[in-house]
């Protein structure tokens, strides 16, 4: 037994450890002593160096694959990348942008707040630089996702999902536009529910309602500021969504459309049809009869749709009834959050300073009006309007005469600001509202756009209308009376009121009292280009309705407007060609109705409006030019004054030759030598006065002009010689050209006129009692009488001496003229060296004894020896030209006296070569006047 006992305690025995000895190790010890070697994967650790990488060398592959990543600051640091590498790589968007757009849309309904923000921002940045075409085919999944973010059930990504919307909408309004059914009812669910079918359904059916508004305690916001962030959203998407919209435009103005505010007034833009590619298109066309010259009746009729558009198709827009079945669900909680709005501001429900609200009530209730306004401007075409305002009457009239118009007009609360310190949850709260400060002036006129619009013609059973358009009418006289500037939108808005109410009303006391307030608003000074076009199209285009409309034609201040437009047109002149085309248009417009006032005016102030100096015709644009040149036509009369200053306007060439012939036409068709009698206006030009104006502008120079050139010809005529007897003073080509057309004009007025001997008769004193004495002479001024005489001169008519005289003179000081001209400047010139040489020609060729006076100067002149070539090219110039055979030949003995003296002058030991061709000339001629028979001795004797 003892044996045993100790043996057991062996196996267990404790190791005595010593000092000094060293401690044994365990029988479990690791053993340490090992040597260890890394593996390396040659491929683990490369980067993606094919394509551009962020700082941190990632490319756009990794940047989107962390996307998907658990951790939400990887995420948010992918986006931070994206960015950076977008921003320096724009190359990428092309490349990338269909799995850019997925990706970080994906992430706006992240969990996490920092994510959404960053994925906001890319958005931005992949808007601003991608176009609407590019990312069309995208769109439907940004969309998409937008949708989820705004139905979330977590509130703070309904309010980023606001942030993602506001991206989209100053982006591509037009690609959220295309489909609006599916985010307006997104933007119902934002601020309201749908009731129950429970206990309150009787309630609900007798109301037909099924939405409510709805309040959520667990956003950051207020529910008045939530509700004014979507209803913010919701007025820029209808917005955008009226203005992708072909809207169909009607003659009467309504308010906040384009209307007499519009740019393409009076313009007719043409529609070009493929019918290849309308064959098979869903697009409609319209038809009209007349060519749209006489306006189609209004019909109901609509033909049966070719497939059954099913329930989805109400949820659109493109119908007067879907229009009716949005607005029923959305105008009674906007109508909800009025009444919120403006409970709040009363305390103690007191009527004192009921009217006063605070910035945030007025933001909020001009919001809702918007949106009113919009509502209406969604129906595509004018009889859908009409019957949408006719709805609204019938419908919402005395909830909106409740709510809109209890304490109209709305004024602003001062409320005491007291020194707090700064809560910074507060005003994170305040920032997530965009801002937006409504003026009372500008929520006061809404109401009354959104009110008048309600009105409806007065008749039968409408009569009460007045009664609460009163405070309105009040309100729009006193705005635009007491001389408060207004921007051009509330401008726009107050004048369509205007023009609402004077359409409506129908009462001349109602007309001159709102229009007296408009006149007083236009004599403002300082107004902007753009408002004072407002008024002026607001005027003209009311001016135009006064057919069917007594109470307008009838109207004093409309008829004092029109009558000052004259003068300020005068004023203006051509400081600002914008607005002087306009006043035109609405001088013509008033001027071809024959309104007395205006032509009463006009006649006073049309010396100083057409004068050559002073006066706007010149410096206008053309087509303004051309407007004041049809404005003659209605004139009542034309006085000597003012046909003087006319025919400076054509000679001086401020107006182009092409109008200055309108003109002579026109003042030709008011004079009595017109032969166009049937449907042309009274007599306003006299004989005399027509006949004298013709001869002032076929002169080319006022009286003045030539006083003046007669006092200075050293300076600006050429020297005379034998050759040139008269002093011709060179004009600009321009002018020469100018001056020639429309001396073709005035020969065609006075060839049509009754008697020809009569008016070249009345040529001929002009020419011998104004211009003979003149030793300076305009060239253009002589080549336009040399043509003038050669088109009225007959054969049964003699010209008397002195006008031969001068006429001869001018011919050949043209014609030493044109030698020079082909010297010195060949091509430059081309025209006006054709234009003398055919004056020359034809006057010639047809006046009789013309081109005797003419070589008798040539011979009778002491010629020098540099003049004598010049002579002999002329000569040999009128030898060359056939239809002047006979009258040379006819003058026979003076040629050969002339070629005797030249050859007789000529020193040169040899023949000089101009001389050689003159009796190479000389000789043809005559060799083929022996060889013909030749005129008769009658005809002879005379030239």
């Amino acid at each position: 037994m003892k044996a045993k006992k100790k043996k057991r305690q062996d196996d267990f025995q404790k190791v005595k450890l010593k000092v000094g000895k060293t401690k044994p190790k365990a029988d479990n010890a690791t053993n340490t002593n090992f040597r260890t070697r890394g593996i390396h994967l040659s491929e683990q650790l490369n980067r993606d160096t094919t394509g551009p990488t962020t700082h941190r060398q990632l490319g756009v592959n990794d940047l989107m694959s962390q996307l998907h990543h658990y951790n939400a600051n990887v995420k948010y640091s992918a986006l931070l990348g994206l960015r950076e590498l977008l921003s320096l790589n724009p190359s990428l968007l092309e490349q990338h942008l269909s799995r850019l757009l997925s990706e970080v849309a994906a992430v706006v309904t992240d969990k996490d707040g920092n994510v959404r923000v960053g994925a906001t921002r890319v958005l931005k940045f992949i808007a601003q630089s991608v176009p609407a075409e590019r990312v069309a085919p995208f769109f439907p999944l940004l969309s998409a996702h937008l949708s989820c973010a705004m139905t979330h059930i977590d509130t703070s990504i309904q309010e980023d999902a606001m942030k993602v919307l506001d991206v989209l909408l100053e982006h591509y309004p037009a690609l959220l536009a295309v489909r609006p059914e599916v985010l307006l009812t997104n933007f119902l669910e934002l601020i309201s529910h749908r009731q129950n079918s429970g206990g309150a359904k009787k309630a609900q059916d007798a109301e037909g309602r099924t939405w409510a508004l709805s309040v959520n305690l667990s956003r950051t916001l207020t529910s008045q500021q939530w509700r004014l962030a979507v209803l913010l959203r919701l007025g820029r998407f209808l917005q955008a969504v009226v203005e992708e919209r072909p809207v169909e435009e009607s003659d009467i103005f309504h308010p906040g459309e384009s209307g007499f505010g519009s740019s393409g007034e009076g313009k007719l833009n043409p529609l070009y049809l493929n019918w290849e590619e309308l064959t098979y298109s869903k697009v409609g066309v319209k038809l009209y009869e007349h060519s749209g010259a006489k306006p189609t009746p209004p019909s109901t009729f609509r033909l049966r749709p070719e497939v059954d558009p099913g329930p989805a198709m109400g949820e659109g827009l493109d119908s007067a009834e879907a229009i009716q079945n949005f607005a029923a669900t959305l105008v009674p909680l906007l109508l909800e959050v009025w009444v919120e709005a403006s409970a709040g501001d009363c305390p103690w429900n007191s009527t004192e300073g009921a009217h006063l609200l605070t910035p945030d009530a007025m933001s909020v209730m001009f919001q809702v009006l918007s949106i009113l306004q919009l509502l209406r401007k969604l129906a595509p075409q004018q009889d859908h309007r009409d019957r949408l305002d006719e709805w609204f009457h019938k419908e919402y009239l005395g909830d909106f005469k409740l709510h809109f118009m209890k304490n109209f007009p709305f004024g602003t609360r001062d409320t005491p600001k007291h020194k707090k310190k700064v809560d910074l949850k507060r005003s994170k709260q305040t920032s997530a509202v965009p801002g937006l400060t409504v003026e009372p002036l500008a929520l006061n006129i809404t109401v009354c756009q959104v009110m008048v619009s309600l009105s409806q013609r007065q008749g039968v059973g409408r009569e009460t209308d007045g009664d609460w358009l009163t405070p309105l009418r009040t309100f729009a006289r006193d705005t635009l009376g007491s001389g408060v500037k207004l921007s051009y939108r509330q401008l726009h808005m107050l004048l369509g009121t205007v023009w609402k109410m004077v359409l409506t009303q129908r009462s001349k006391t109602v007309t001159d009292d709102l229009l007296a307030a408009v006149y007083i608003y236009y004599k403002q000074k300082h107004l902007t280009l753009q408002t004072r076009s407002l008024l002026l199209s607001f005027y003209s285009k009311l001016y135009l309705q006064e057919q069917g409309h007594t109470h307008i034609a009838r109207s004093k201040v409309l008829c004092c407007w029109l009558a000052s437009l004259p003068v300020q047109l005068f004023h203006l002149g051509h400081r600002n060609p914008a607005l002087s085309t306009r006043l035109i248009q609405s001088i013509q417009a008033a001027a071809s109705r024959g309104h007395k006032d205006l032509l009463n005016s006009l006649q006073t102030h049309a010396c100083r409006l057409y004068d050559p100096q002073e006066g706007v015709v010149g410096l206008l644009p053309v087509e303004s030019q051309q407007r004041m040149v049809q404005l003659l036509y209605f004139l009542p009369k034309i006085s000597p004054s003012l046909l003087a200053n006319l025919s400076g306007c054509c000679s001086t060439g401020q107006i182009s030759a092409g109008l200055a012939a309108s003109l002579i036409r026109i003042v030709h068709l008011r004079s009595s030598l017109s032969s166009w009698s049937f449907g042309s206006p009274e007599v306003a030009v006299e004989d005399v006065d027509f006949i004298s104006f013709l001869f002032s502008t076929l002169m080319g120079f006022s009286s003045s002009k030539l006083a003046s050139l007669q006092e200075d010809f050293d300076e600006c005529a050429l020297p005379p010689t034998f050759l040139t007897p008269l002093k011709l003073y060179p004009t600009q080509l321009e002018q020469f050209t100018h001056h020639w057309d429309v001396v073709e004009e005035v020969c065609h007025c006075l060839e049509t006129l009754s008697s020809k001997s009569q008016c070249f008769d009345i040529l001929q004193n002009g020419i011998c009692k104004y211009l003979t004495k003149l030793e300076v002479v305009p060239d253009n001024m002589a080549a336009g009488l040399l043509r003038a005489v050669s088109r009225l001169v007959d054969l049964s008519i003699l010209p008397v001496e002195p006008m031969l005289r001068f006429l001869s003179q001018c011919c050949l000081s043209l014609l030493a003229l044109l030698i020079t001209l082909q010297q010195d400047i060949p091509t430059e010139t081309n025209h006006k060296k054709e234009a003398m040489w055919s004056a020359c020609v034809s006057a010639l060729s047809t006046v009789p004894r013309l081109l005797r006076m003419v070589l008798q100067l040539m011979r009778a002149g002491d010629f020098n020896e540099e003049e004598l070539p010049q002579l002999a090219q002329i000569l040999s110039m009128l030898l060359q030209h056939v239809p002047l055979h006979s009258q040379l030949l006819a003058n026979t003995a003076l040629l050969q006296d002339i070629i005797q003296n030249l050859t007789r002058y000529s020193r040169s030991a040899t023949r000089e070569q101009w001389l050689t061709d003159l009796l190479y000339y000389y000789s043809v001629t005559v060799a083929h006047s022996s060889s013909a028979r030749r005129g008769s001795q009658g005809l002879r004797d005379m030239y």
